[in-house]
């Protein structure tokens, strides 16, 4: 039986990436050199250094999904200054869904989803 889907994202600088990610609310759980483990609520990501991967033609992209007040959410990202993806405002999709996209410091796209 599976338990858990978890991502496994890269990144070139871990403090930035771990700072970045604290600013989304989530927390440090484990850290070893080039790798880490990060959850929020229950999700869990896993960290790994990549020194080599170029942001800017990242391929690296996850969905997550949240329960309810998705506008909310994206407030306080824009009140922390975390920017919003061009083409990822807050908006309702044609598949029932409410999203916004932002983008990492190593180039991977977060993309949050929201049942209407």
């Amino acid at each position: 039986m599976i338990t858990a889907i978890i991502p496994k994202l890269p990144f070139i600088h871990k403090s930035k990436t771990i700072e970045f990610y604290e600013k989304l609310g989530f927390v440090l759980n484990s850290d070893y050199d080039d790798y880490c483990i990060i959850s929020k609520d229950d999700l869990e990501i896993h960290l790994f250094a990549y020194q080599n991967l170029n942001p800017m033609k990242s391929d690296f992209m996850i969905y997550i999904r949240l329960e309810d007040k998705i506008d909310e959410f994206y407030k306080k990202l824009e009140e922390k200054n975390i920017e919003i993806h061009p083409n990822g405002k807050l908006e309702v999709k044609p598949w029932n869904q409410i999203e916004f996209s932002i983008i990492d410091p190593n180039g991977t796209l977060l993309t949050f989803g929201q049942s209407i």
